[in-house]
C-alpha cells in the first residue's frame, strides 16, 4: 500500500501553517507588511527549506524590500520555528518570491485582451449580440 503523502510534504505542510502563524503574529517589521506563504518544498534530509512568498504592497513598499527584510530575519524565524515544531533539524530558510500570482494575472489579461481584439476584428462587439 502506497502512503498518500510523503514525509517530505507533511513536514511541509505543517511549515507552512506554522510559518504563516509566525509570520502574521510574531513578525512585526513594518518593512514585511502582509506576507503570505504560497508553499513550501522541503528537501529530502529537511535541511533546507524553499518557502514561497507573495507580498501585498502598500505606497512605495516593494516586494523585493520585503523579501530583503524576510531574509534578514531568516535566522530570527528559524528560531522561532524550532520552538514550534519538533524536527531533529529546523530546516534553513530561503525566502523566495513567488512570482505565479502576478504571471497568472499576466496571462489572464493576455487572454482577455486577445478575446477582446478578436470580437473587434470581426465587427461585432458583445454588446451589439445582446441587442439582437
Amino acid at each position: 500500500m502506497s502512503k498518500e503523502f510523503s514525509r517530505t510534504q507533511r513536514v511541509a505542510q505543517q511549515l507552512q501553517k506554522e510559518l504563516a502563524v509566525i509570520l502574521q503574529r510574531e513578525i512585526k517589521d513594518p518593512r514585511i507588511g502582509m506576507a503570505t506563504i504560497s508553499s513550501v518544498d522541503v528537501s529530502r534530509d529537511m535541511g533546507y527549506a524553499k518557502v514561497y512568498v507573495t507580498f501585498l504592497t502598500v505606497g512605495e513598499q516593494t516586494a523585493e524590500d520585503s523579501l530583503e527584510a524576510l531574509r534578514e530575519m531568516a535566522p530570527y524565524i528559524r528560531s522561532l520555528l524550532g520552538k514550534q515544531i519538533r524536527l531533529r533539524v529546523t530546516p534553513e530558510l530561503n525566502f523566495i518570491f513567488d512570482k505565479s500570482l502576478t504571471e497568472g494575472m499576466r496571462i489572464s489579461n493576455l487572454v482577455t485582451k486577445a478575446v477582446r481584439d478578436d470580437e473587434d476584428r470581426r465587427g461585432n462587439s458583445p454588446r451589439e449580440e445582446d441587442e439582437e
